[in-house]
């Protein structure tokens, strides 16, 4: 039988400490009676609160705010510096870097060229990851953690990268313990099509729901899964690798071998579609573009339009075969389309691949385009290390400056 912990002075001045933040950080700048009203702290024990914050190196003033009764007052905000960290965005022909401070604001960007298809080593793949973030923000400290959203899947039972032979160098044994000392600070490996739908949640069209699937389409093709409000990876990492699911139509592993396109990839992957789109005379050096070409021809109405709707249907039709596959066992809320090729087609594509999939399978969820600006890879690796340098920070009143950077200590 549990039992409760009566409350001792110092865990409930940590809890009104993690409350006051988390209040700055949602709604600041404030001033001291502001935020003992938010959280419902009388005045004397926020303004101990906002003092002990201040000495800590978490919060700072603001200026002053005029023009209301009585004296001026202070206002205070979460002291961004405090902590930052960093995303990176792993292909094989670059690594992108984002920095965010401790508010969620990015303060640098980068991105490293690392073009080649040679067998790379640990020891190189360090140093690019290291050379990605030197470049991102020379004159920025060390972030506090880093998360690294890559094209392949951490299996957490053997800590090695799968789904990934495409990217050279990455299959190392212990990879999140190699690139943490390399880097110097604590760093995930996550799917990036699983930063995607982090970020879908808590910035685009998914937000508010906790059961849907997002469905990515580019060169390659994936989707990742949230059930009951949080990320499903497998119990290899491989949830949502659908490239290599069977799919009506295309040839399976078995019939072509495991290094040859099959599954869902090969029925409706970039380089298939560009072979639809093709053999109905319509063109495109990459599978978005050439989305693009034909849903302005389907649209326009002029002597490419007949050819162009067919050709559109076509690709709707292999999309939603393996989209249903997934839909008839899940049961989502939404599924949400993203990536280059499907975000190129734009209302026109989403509407053709909505009305196959209602007709494929029972479930009926709605379909509609990410909204998620600029790179969502980024977004999600950056949502993902803000929520646990945040949890870090927020539970310590002690922070301590170093040579390297600001890192947190434990309260005392």
């Amino acid at each position: 039988m549990s039992q409760l912990v009566p409350g001792t002075p110092s865990l409930l001045r940590a809890i009104n400490d993690r409350a006051a933040l988390q209040v700055l950080l949602d709604r600041g700048p404030l001033t001291r009676p502001e935020l003992g009203a938010l959280t419902g702290l009388s005045k004397p024990t926020a303004s101990q609160l906002l003092s002990r914050l201040q000495e800590a190196g978490l919060v700072v003033l603001d200026g002053i705010r005029e023009g209301l009764p009585g004296r001026t007052a202070e206002l205070y905000r979460i002291n961004a510096a405090a902590a930052h960290v960093a995303a990176l965005d792993v292909t094989p022909a670059r690594i992108a870097v984002a920095v965010a401070d401790l508010t969620g604001t990015v303060v640098a960007e980068h991105r490293l060229a690392t073009p080649g298809r040679a067998a790379g080593d640990p020891k190189g793949v360090v140093a690019k990851v290291r050379a990605a973030l030197a470049g991102a923000g020379p004159g920025l400290p060390r972030p506090n953690r880093v998360v690294i959203g890559i094209q392949g899947a951490l299996d957490p039972g053997t800590g090695r990268l799968g789904y990934a032979a495409h990217i050279p160098g990455w299959h190392m044994p212990d990879l999140l313990g190699r690139l943490r000392d390399g880097v110097g600070v604590p760093v995930d490996v996550e799917n990036d099509v699983n930063l995607v739908a982090l970020a879908e949640q808590a910035h685009g069209t998914a937000r508010g729901h906790r059961d849907f699937v997002l469905l990515w389409a580019d060169a390659g093709i994936g989707s990742a899964l949230v059930l009951g409000g949080r990320l499903h990876r497998g119990a290899t990492g491989g949830a949502g690798e659908v490239g290599y699911m069977p799919a009506v139509g295309a040839p399976t592993a078995r019939e072509v071998g495991e290094g040859a396109d099959h599954g869902y990839q090969a029925l409706a992957g970039g380089p298939a579609v560009l072979r639809v789109l093709r053999e109905h005379g319509l063109r495109g050096a990459t599978p978005a573009v050439a989305v693009r070409h034909a849903v302005r021809a389907a649209d326009g109405g002029g002597r490419l339009a007949p050819a162009a709707r067919e050709a559109l249907g076509e690709v709707a039709g292999r999309l939603a075969m393996g989209l249903a596959a997934v839909t008839a066992v899940v049961d989502p809320e939404l599924v949400v389309l993203s990536g280059g090729m499907l975000l190129a087609g734009g209302g026109t594509l989403r509407a053709l691949i909505e009305r196959e999939l209602h007709a494929l399978c029972l479930p009926n969820p709605p379909v509609r385009l990410s909204t998620v600006a600029g790179n969502p890879v980024l977004a999600g690796g950056l949502d993902l290390a803000l929520d646990a340098v945040r949890d870090e920070v927020f539970s310590s009143t002690k922070i301590l400056t170093t040579t390297t950077g600001l890192v947190t200590g434990a309260q005392g």
